[in-house]
């Protein structure tokens, strides 16, 4: 494959392109009709065409003679555990908990929702859904019972499928009294909760409707895949938004098993056998496409893994799964990163491991700052690709691509738009920015296969939200540019932009300042309004460990970053040194929680915080040294 090539046929012939890449899906009926555009003007990819993607991940390799090769790695340093799951194996699995899901009454378009740690019956269970045409909706596993509330009475599952705990470092989280609390809340009631026990905390009783996970999974009879239209629902993903309510997102079973299939060759350059580790959670969009369903309708080995980047039990945690299981392809979020940097700043951890077999190392999910590349870079020593992608797009938007020889990279770019994304910065007007030149990033209709459908249930929501700012163009939501080369920036959130006095400055752009300072581990920076510039950019940073440099020292240093690399007028003056930044639980930093906790404005604590304790760290902060 030739990166030019491709992308050009996938944008000024789209249909013929996506018919090609469609072939290697195993369809248990062709297509008719590979794009249709409906009156609305949106596309309906590989119509009168059938498969399971169930089928497509699993049995279809048992099937080509490799039920032998391992499909599924489950390692868990937080419980001491390594488990492996060849094709055949986790197929007879997934076929009786199909069968077990049959028999309480789910049926073909029902929704399940999996509310589980990271551990193989969360796999298990989607591919399940996926085999009787469910629905399933992963819920991150520990959301507190207000928001898993919230989406039961959205999805209305007919069941719940969960585990006894979690484990954080050593300490575990119950699952069943938040599943009880959530449902006292809901107005929706399942027919029933399955509930796996754990030996970390086994679950010490069970109500009415509440099954033990074993008894049921081992009296049920297996069951074989159904055929679905290309069209029909795989599952429903809610994006782990700060406020409102969230928005459940649809993905299609055709066009996204064409789509991942496609891109775990093209983007992530893998091949059957080969062992790919995506370092995320199975309750975001990542651990859907490329923990689950794109190694293995790829034929890949992938890794499960329920740990952390640090404390499980170092820094080297990561390294040691990439050594011990031959990982080729390794992804990961720059935050986790940043966590190993702080504590390991000179990558000794690393040399401790075997890491040979590393061909590539991905990071999306968030901007990937220069410091933290060339930390990479420096100690990998292959190639570090950034990517950008959403929860709605399914998979990657831009990337480089070692699958399509084309690897050039640039210091603060994601890349180059796959092939199927037409992607541009529009102005206020909706006019396309110059190259170089900052606008909301969108991208041209129709969409290719494997974006979101639609809004679960509300079609108003799913329109207003992204197609009525610009007519005829998706909005990311994202600010950004292209280069004159076609390398695609995006600087951050387009609400994450700073008015200093008519000069609008990206927190994005300013953050890669600050990190550039060899004392700071992460940062983050947002706006304070001001009674002469309207705004001013805040900072907060959080210092490398084991540094002898005061911060006020730091402090100096950073101002005349910010003057040198953006100029006096972003007039940056305030910087807090804190130990944490709040984040959601998918690595997002809360930057509008800063902003109001800045401004002494009312705010409620997200749920979707992943430390609710540093809260009342920053206020201590603030407190102490805000003017």
């Amino acid at each position: 494959m030739n990166y030019r090539v491709e992308y050009k046929n996938s944008i000024d012939a789209k249909e013929d392109f996506w018919e090609e890449k469609s072939r290697d899906l195993p369809w248990i009926k062709e297509p008719t009709k590979t794009l249709t555009v409906g009156a609305d003007g949106f596309p309906s990819w590989f119509d009168g065409g059938s498969l399971n993607t169930c089928y497509a991940c699993l049995d279809h390799h048992v099937d080509a003679g490799r039920g032998d090769q391992d499909a599924l790695i489950f390692d868990s340093p937080v419980s001491n555990t390594i488990e492996t799951y060849s094709y055949s194996e986790l197929r007879d699995r997934v076929a009786r908990v199909a069968g077990s899901l049959q028999e309480l009454g789910v049926t073909k378009g029902a929704v399940v929702i999996i509310y589980m740690p990271m551990i193989p019956e969360a796999v298990i269970s989607m591919l399940a859904c996926a085999r009787i045409g469910a629905i399933h909706s992963v819920v991150f596993g520990g959301f507190a019972p207000e928001e898993l509330c919230l989406r039961i009475d959205d999805a209305k599952p007919e069941v719940i499928l969960s585990a006894s705990c979690g484990i954080e470092f050593e300490r575990i989280i119950p699952y069943q009294p938040l599943i009880r609390e959530a449902l006292r809340l809901a107005k929706h009631q399942p027919k029933a909760v399955v509930i796996k026990s754990r030996k970390e905390m086994p679950a010490p009783d069970l109500g009415p409707a509440e099954l033990d996970w074993d008894l049921w999974e081992g009296n049920s009879t297996p069951v074989d895949c159904v055929a679905l239209p290309s069209r029909h629902p795989l599952y429903i993903l809610y994006t782990s938004g700060t406020t409102g309510k969230p928005k459940g997102i649809v993905r299609d079973n055709g066009g996204h098993a064409v789509a991942l299939k496609y891109s775990m060759k093209a983007v992530y350059d893998v091949q059957e056998g080969d062992v790919f580790w995506a370092a995320s959670d199975v309750g975001w969009v990542v651990g859907h496409s490329y923990i689950v369903y794109g190694p293995l309708l790829a034929g890949c080995t992938t890794v499960l893994y329920e740990g952390k980047p640090v404390k499980t039990p170092d820094a080297g945690a990561f390294w040691r799964v990439i050594s011990q299981h031959r990982v080729k392809v390794f992804f990961v979020a720059p935050t986790a990163i940043r966590a190993i940097r702080k504590e390991d700043s000179q990558g000794k951890l690393i040399e401790r491991y075997d890491i040979s077999g590393l061909e590539s190392q991905f990071v999306a999910g968030e901007r990937l700052d220069p410091a933290t590349y060339r930390w990479l870079v420096q100690h990998l020593k292959i190639p570090v690709i950034d990517h950008w992608w959403q929860t709605e797009t399914g998979w990657p938007v831009c990337s480089s691509f070692p699958g399509m020889q084309e690897l050039d990279t640039r210091e603060g770019s994601c890349g180059k738009p796959c092939p199927g994304w037409d992607v541009m910065a529009l102005d206020e007007e909706g006019t396309i920015q110059d190259p170089g030149e900052e606008g909301s990033l969108v991208f041209g209709s129709p969409l290719p296969p494997g974006a979101l459908l639609t809004v679960w249930g509300d079609e108003k929501r799913f329109h207003d939200s992204y197609w009525k700012r610009f007519p005829g163009f998706y909005l990311t939501g994202d600010s950004g540019f292209l280069d004159s080369d076609g390398f695609v920036y995006v600087m951050g959130r387009t609400d994450d932009v700073i008015n200093v006095a008519g000069h609008r400055l990206s927190t994005g752009r300013m953050e890669e300042v600050l990190a550039a300072d060899s004392a700071v581990a992460e940062c983050a920076v947002v706006a304070k309004k001001d009674p002469d510039k309207g705004e001013i950019p805040v900072g907060f940073v959080i210092l490398n460990l084991g540094l002898n440099t005061k911060e006020e020292e730091v402090f100096q240093s950073l101002v005349k970053l910010m003057r040198e690399s953006v100029g006096a007028f972003a007039n940056f003056k305030l910087v807090f040194f804190v130990e944490k930044l709040p984040k959601t639980r998918s690595g997002k930093i809360l930057r509008r929680l800063l902003r109001s906790m800045i401004e002494k404005e009312t705010y409620s604590i997200p749920s979707t915080i992943e430390d609710p304790g540093v809260i009342k760290h920053i206020e201590k902060v603030l407190s102490q040294s805000a003017p």
